[in-house]
């Protein structure tokens, strides 16, 4: 009788780092996590990584059932398996780690590597609302906004790997723009990412004296949840924060539809908890920017992977491509 092998997904966030095990039909055998920040040199933590990986690696029947790895990072390049001056990565921040290597090395097993926002992308295509889509759009919205695009069914990676960085075109020129993470002011990301909802909250409590339920809490400690909680009650400032966000959304999606032409947009992330409260004026904003001919065309969907497996599942979808791959040579 033939064993069931699998694949390592690894779901590396500024936090923390999440392994899964995954069998082929998508399903997370066995789980394990550490803190992604504890170490200041990425061999320690590729260590470290191993040595949590190895009571459930045994779970499944040990290191010869495992067949690869697949890693979902932030600024991971796919064609060269590093993770390149990623801000918020303390053994990453200011250098090019050859993660990919580094753990293929520690396991013995082959590891591919890319941005969390493609792993998502794969995921939702391999296990997602995508299957059976060719041309669609991931749109990731945590801390930060990520995205994957996919045409003809490929993941779009462009000339050095880092092709699709979406949460970085810019929304709002000129001085008056919100200063970004990666140096440049007015990019999408400083408005529509979970911190951009809270920043956006603190700027319209800020300039007015309107009543609201978010006037409760210290300004420094609004997140996005807040909003959307006081919103979900009905709150009227935090209404108009989740439309000028949506709206945002919006517009940028009818400039991204000009480009690839998708047939859907797929919103992954703790944002879309909020539910038609951003979507809504997503959708009615993307109706009234889009070229005429787009119009009426592209799907607005929200992810449909369980949130708390979602980006160990896109990251195990890599390396099962590298199992395909392997196979296909053989």
């Amino acid at each position: 009788m033939q064993q069931d092998i699998y694949v390592i997904g690894l779901d590396l966030g500024g936090t923390n780092s999440v392994f899964g095990i995954v069998d082929a039909r998508g399903e997370i055998k066995a789980t394990t996590a550490i803190k992604t920040g504890g170490y200041s040199r990425v061999e320690d933590y590729v260590k470290a990584s191993v040595e949590a990986l190895q009571p459930i690696i045994e779970q499944v029947g040990g290191m010869e059932r495992i067949k690869a790895m697949g890693i979902g990072a932030p600024n991971g390049n796919y064609y060269k398996g590093t993770i390149e001056m990623a801000p918020n990565l303390p053994w990453a921040h200011d250098s090019v780690v050859p993660l990919a290597d580094l753990f293929s090395d520690a396991l013995g097993i082959p590891v591919a590597l890319t941005n969390d926002a493609n792993a998502a992308a794969i995921g939702e295509m391999t296990y997602g609302v995508a299957r059976g889509m060719k041309d669609f759009i991931v749109i990731t919205l945590g801390t930060g906004v990520g995205s994957g695009i996919v045409t003809g069914g490929h993941l779009l990676y462009g000339s050095d790997g880092f092709a699709g960085e979406l949460g970085h075109v810019t929304m709002v020129r000129g001085e008056e723009g919100r200063l970004c993470g990666c140096g440049r002011k007015g990019c999408l990301e400083c408005y529509c990412s979970a911190t951009g909802v809270a920043r956006t909250a603190r700027e319209l409590l800020a300039k007015s004296d309107r009543p609201s339920l978010l006037r409760e809490m210290n300004p420094e400690d609004i997140t996005s949840l807040d909003v959307s909680i006081a919103a979900g009650k009905g709150d009227a400032l935090a209404r108009e924060i989740y439309d000028f966000t949506g709206k945002m959304l919006g517009e940028a999606c009818a400039d991204f539809a000009a480009f690839s032409s998708p047939e859907a947009f797929i919103f992954f992330g703790g944002m879309t908890r909020a539910g038609d409260l951003i979507m809504k004026p997503i959708k009615e904003a993307y109706d009234r920017h889009v070229l005429p001919i787009f119009r009426g065309k592209a799907q607005f969907l929200i992810s449909g992977l369980d949130g708390a497996s979602a980006a160990v599942l896109g990251a195990s979808a890599v390396g099962w491509d590298v199992v395909a791959s392997i196979e296909k040579r053989d």
